[in-house]
Formats: structure tokens, C-alpha cells, sequence
């Protein structure tokens, strides 16, 4: 019985140095477009951003790519999975996501 290890490939090896390019550029395009930027900041359909919903659309469509749909047809024999990330994002987060920030420091101190 062999073991294969998986090689990490080059992009996710540098995966936060991408990240940190990708927000110094955000930044660097930010400070240089100046007030021009607003027309990208216009161009929205029902109050979405058309250019951040289609960059959210390219991040996320490689993650789709490599699901596999065949094992969604055995959801119903071991539901288990399912179930409980149901209930954690739609009964839990929601409310822990509304209490932790009242509950940080910074709620504590009031001016005045």
C-alpha cells in the first residue's frame, strides 16, 4: 500500500503573499484612481455592486468546479452533515453574530 502525498501547488503555497498584493493593489488602485473610482462604485443593479458580484462570482466558481454532485444524491441516507450545518448558520450564527460584537469592549465605553 503506497501513500501519496498531495504536493501544496505554487498559489496556494503563497497564498497570503497573494492576498497581501491583492489588498495593497485594492489599496494602490484606491489612492491613484482617486474620484473616478465612483463610476465602478455606480454601476449597480438593486443596490449590488455588478463588479464585486461578478469578482465574488470568479472566487467562488473554482470551489463549484470541484464539487462532487453525484454524492448529493446520498444526502438522505447520512444526513447528519447536513443537519447540523443548517442548524449552526441558520439558528446558532445568526444570533451569536448579533450578540458578540454588544458584548465587545468598545460597547462598554459611551461618550458622554
Amino acid at each position: 500500500m503506497s501513500t501519496q502525498k498531495r504536493k501544496i501547488g505554487f498559489f496556494e503555497k503563497y497564498l497570503t503573499i497573494w492576498v497581501a498584493l491583492g489588498i495593497l493593489g485594492g489599496i494602490g488602485i484606491g489612492h491613484f484612481a482617486g474620484d473616478s473610482i465612483e463610476i465602478i462604485s455606480s454601476l449597480e443593479i438593486a443596490k449590488v455592486n455588478i463588479p464585486v458580484a461578478i469578482l465574488i462570482w470568479l472566487m467562488i466558481y473554482p470551489m463549484m468546479l470541484q464539487v462532487d454532485f453525484s454524492s448529493i444524491k446520498k444526502i438522505g441516507k447520512r444526513p447528519k452533515g447536513v443537519v447540523l450545518t443548517l442548524v449552526v448558520n441558520w439558528l446558532i450564527k445568526p444570533f451569536t453574530m448579533h450578540f458578540l460584537p454588544g458584548c465587545s469592549f468598545l460597547s462598554f465605553i459611551r461618550p458622554g
